[in-house]
């Protein structure tokens, strides 16, 4: 009468991260297989970074589940299916009813079920898989638990959205025994210098910015007490000791009150790790980046998505393209390492707007910065402003919203040039700014040259 827990995310699969090697536990399921053990539920959680789709093949042969739960993304969603597929056809995994929850399920419904899974979780998945579970096991009526889909009579069926948990203290903690995670440290240890983890404080986002999907926690803020949070360092410093800590959170310092609570707890039970978090450029000031640096932090990723304002207010993140520059140098000033996200390719962007977000970087000089061209997620306001503008709708099952492309001011291959122009020309500007040696200064003016050349793009006047 077990569950089975898993994903279908293999490092080894990823030509990509097996450069960037910076894997981390699927905190979710581990949130769901403690919550699970906390109602006497037998399940055995298979994290598949590691392995192949064959050995998780042969573990779930092995348990012979009632119940095998898939958590899926935007990424994994192909992996998924083909696994889907497998558990659902041949009868030596003894035909378990198959459950699926993530972020990608809750506007593609239809395309999930169509595909053999037997149940979707919308929303957070803790109280829902076991209710789900008790179900199945009991061969009881499913049709009065909240926040799951099926299909009926070949209909979508979904039954009224579950009630977010609103006190965070009543989850266990997640259940990382289960898994392998000096095998996460060892990697991180071996490819970078130093070990991470990840930590979940909050659920929900209150902010807008039309690109960002929040098809799990929704719009809402609700947060780990900070006492519970600090018991949750100190724990992991007494039993794995790893370098640093990654707080998952989409906007740490939200909370200014709870952010004093928290640097309080984790000075008075000494727990400091290092960390790193990602925040909103309005939500810190002198005082806030003063506790973040006692309490621990070493690096801040402060979001802007560009460095022209017209396009920031197009993604409704509304902040001023000048607060997150200032922000971002006052961290710096502060000796906190700084980050922050870019995206190219918005509707409506030009190459005005490229030149004014190559600025903006040069001036903020954060010390590490991504980028990525923008991509409409089904469900998200960009999804529903830009639907009758899409030109490339790939088949659903073999391949990820990234995929899609709109009509844009550009073509798409425009943007991605322009990516290695934002980056040559923003890490010359460091290098100029470091004094670095002429030669290398050459090498990286002319690396820019070619990519300007290939764009079609004037160098932008210094």
């Amino acid at each position: 009468m077990s569950i089975v827990l898993t994903h279908a995310y293999y490092l080894y699969e990823d030509a990509k991260e097996r450069v960037i090697m910076k894997p981390y536990p699927p905190l979710g399921l581990l949130y769901i297989s403690g919550y699970l053990n906390d109602h006497n539920v037998e399940n055995h959680l298979y994290d598949s970074t590691f392995f192949s789709k064959n050995q998780q093949l042969q573990f779930i042969e092995a348990k012979q589940p009632k119940a095998v739960a898939i958590y899926t993304n935007l990424m994994t969603k192909i992996n998924v299916i083909k696994l889907i597929k497998i558990l659902k056809n041949d009868s030596k995994y003894g035909f378990p009813k198959l459950i699926l929850g993530g972020p990608d399920i809750t506007y593609n419904c239809k395309n999930y079920l169509n595909t053999g899974v037997d149940f979707l979780i919308i929303g957070e998945g803790e109280q829902t898989t076991l209710e789900l579970h008790q179900a199945i096991t009991a061969n009881k009526d499913y049709s009065t638990i909240s926040g799951i889909a099926y299909l009926e009579n070949g209909n979508v069926k979904r039954t009224p959205p579950r009630v977010k948990m609103k006190d965070l203290s009543e989850l266990p903690l997640p259940n990382r025994a289960a898994i392998s995670i000096e095998k996460y440290l060892d990697i991180w240890k071996s490819n970078h210098g130093k070990s991470s983890m990840t930590v979940s404080t909050q659920r929900g986002c209150p902010y807008t910015c039309k690109w960002c999907s929040t098809a799990v926690y929704g719009q809402s803020y609700r947060r780990r007490p900070a006492d519970l949070v600090a018991e949750e360092l100190l724990m992991l410093k007494d039993t794995y000791n790893p370098d640093s800590i990654w707080f998952v959170d989409d906007v740490f310092t939200v909370s200014h009150k709870w952010l004093k609570s928290f640097h309080e707890e984790v000075i008075k039970q000494n727990a400091i790790i290092p960390f790193e978090c990602i925040t909103r450029a309005e939500r810190l000031n002198d005082e806030i980046l003063q506790l973040l640096k006692e309490a621990g932090c070493y690096r801040i990723w402060i979001g802007a998505e560009s460095g022209s304002q017209k396009i920031i207010d197009a993604m409704d993140r509304r902040v001023d393209v000048d607060v997150v520059k200032e922000a971002i140098q006052k961290t710096n000033a502060l000796g906190i390492e700084t980050g922050t996200f870019i995206m190219v390719g918005y509707p409506g962007e030009d190459e005005n707007d490229i030149n004014e977000t190559i600025t903006y970087l040069k001036a903020a000089n954060p010390s590490h910065f991504t980028i990525t061209v923008a991509y409409p997620i089904k469900g998200t306001s960009l999804y529903n402003e830009i639907e009758d503008k899409i030109t490339t709708q790939p088949n659903w099952e073999t391949s990820t919203d990234r995929d899609i492309d709109f009509t844009r001011t550009y073509s798409r291959k425009f943007y991605d040039y322009a990516v290695r122009r934002i980056v040559n020309e923003v890490n010359y500007n460091k290098e100029v700014l470091k004094g670095s040696d002429k030669n290398l200064l050459i090498s990286v003016k002319l690396k820019t040259k070619s990519i300007l050349a290939q764009t079609g793009m004037k160098l932008h006047k210094r």
